[in-house]
């Protein structure tokens, strides 16, 4: 009856949620480190993000550290991501279990947007200088196990975006739960995504002259997409090869609207796995739908070697597709 009562609550609380804290309109595109929003690895996005309750490994720092307190070993990942636009996506990191302690993790994600001509107003069809903007996201988690049946974790991030001659810099903060019952194979997940004070560009970019006089604007400052998200799994097969688990998240946005993610993935032996999600929000010209993808683990002397796939439908630009090694040690 308590598991019932918590299941209900739950429920009733993520129907609040989704009024109480909708995305508004006339605020999407107002804040900026959009690069904080994009997935990494192949599990995740091919479960359409619906992984809240149920990451682990490397991927876990960005999904849920609280999933990282379920590492045994060390594992590394790398993952790459033709995204779009001709914009490239790198994630590696490495977690380890620490005894006594709990798992520690440290990671990186560079976005790549390509080669750029400088244009001025001197110069509207291009200088002939060309520059190359990143955006870059270094993070530490950890987690550990609080209870038999509560995980949690915290990452701090170190945001860069550096676009030609300015710059910005800032940090953020997720933190989540991970609560197991143990009943019929429920479990329920909290993150708090992305909190942390607002961002500014700086930079002798800004350096202008005003009637032969050195003039320099001051950029406005802007937020960062912080959210609130909420997921729960179940577990369909668990007997001997097979094992099968459905999953839904709620995802509350500050600067978009919301988005209901669900998920499902089935896996044999534990080395062969197939997964499906999909991502559904009711803002205009929303990009996301489908995914698919798959899992190969390949075991030799104590050593785990996982090859994933996923492919996400988008609107507009090719489909994403994310390419992810691990090794677990």
């Amino acid at each position: 009856m308590k598991h019932i009562c918590t299941l209900l609550t739950l429920v009733l609380l993520v129907v609040s949620l989704s009024t109480a804290y909708a995305g508004s309109d006339r605020r999407i595109g107002t804040a900026g480190a959009q690069e904080l929003r994009i997935p990494v690895g192949s599990r995740g996005t091919a479960m359409g993000g619906a992984v809240l309750t149920d990451a682990y490994g490397v991927e876990a720092a960005y999904w849920n550290p609280a999933g990282l307190a379920d590492l045994e070993g060390t594992e590394a990942m790398f993952s790459h991501q033709p995204y779009i636009a001709g914009i490239n996506v790198n994630f590696a990191g490495i977690a380890t279990a620490i005894e006594d302690f709990g798992t520690f993790a440290v990671t990186a994600k560079v976005v790549s947007i390509g080669d750029m001509e400088e244009t001025t107003e001197a110069f509207p069809d291009g200088s002939g200088r060309v520059f190359g903007p990143s955006l870059t996201v270094l993070s530490m988690s950890y987690a550990r196990i609080l209870t038999n049946h509560v995980m949690f974790g915290i990452t701090g991030k170190f945001i860069n975006e550096r676009i030609f001659e300015v710059s910005a810099s800032g940090v953020s903060f997720d933190a989540g739960f991970v609560y197991d019952p143990e009943w019929h194979g429920v479990k329920i997940g909290m993150m708090i995504r992305d909190y942390g004070p607002e961002m500014r560009f700086n930079g002798r970019g800004f350096n202008r002259s005003l009637d032969q006089r050195p003039a320099r604007p001051v950029s406005a400052g802007f937020d960062l997409p912080s959210s609130f998200n909420l997921g729960m799994s179940y577990d369909l097969i668990k007997n001997g090869s097979n094992a099968a688990m459905i999953s839904g998240n709620f995802n509350s946005n500050n600067y978009s609207q919301d988005v209901w993610q669900g998920g499902a993935e089935y896996t044999y032996d534990g080395k062969y796995s197939l997964r499906a999600g999909y991502n559904y929000s009711n803002q205009n010209a929303w990009l996301y739908g489908f995914s698919l993808g798959g899992g190969l683990v390949y075991e030799f002397q104590g050593t785990k070697l996982s090859f994933e796939y996923s492919w996400t439908e988008t609107a507009v630009f090719d489909a994403n597709q994310y390419f992810t090694v691990k090794v677990q040690f």
